[in-house]
């Protein structure tokens, strides 16, 4: 399991088969049900069911998380403090290779702009996979 399989397995207690790419994520957002992606890369959308386990709320796992923390994250803004926060990797060669896994199109040099796309990224991916995002976050993605 790659980076972007322990974040969301840490965070949503499941590893979707792929992440959404970014091309994805905005018909992701926008259209209503159950997302899945097939490792094919197309994106499904499964019928909503009653018996379809309710959303993971995501601030709630990751501000339990902080408050066990021994240091202050931010990991509302900083893609670097949320993979802190579930005991990963954070370094530039981790957020590259976490870059790589999600299909980042930009220069891997230029940390900064890299590091905000990831987290949007990230945050995609747990709302598109059964996360439910703050207010706060849907407007940053």
């Amino acid at each position: 399991m790659g980076i972007f399989g322990s974040i969301m397995a840490k965070v949503l207690g499941k590893t979707p088969p792929s992440p959404i790419t970014p091309a994805q994520a905005e018909p992701a957002a926008q259209a209503a049900g159950t997302k899945t992606v097939p490792p094919s890369g197309q994106m499904a959308t499964a019928a909503p069911s009653t018996s379809a386990a309710p959303p993971i709320d995501v601030a709630a796992v990751l501000d339990d998380l902080k408050k066990k923390a021994p240091q202050e994250l931010d990991w509302r803004h900083s893609i670097v403090d949320l993979m802190k926060l579930l005991s990963l990797d954070s370094s530039l060669a981790a957020r590259k290779e976490l870059a790589n896994e999600l299909h980042y199109g930009g220069d891997v040099n230029d940390s900064a702009t890299m590091n905000v796309w990831l987290h949007k990224q990230i945050m995609r991916n747990l709302e598109a996979n059964g996360g439910k995002l703050p207010e706060d976050l849907k407007h940053s993605v």
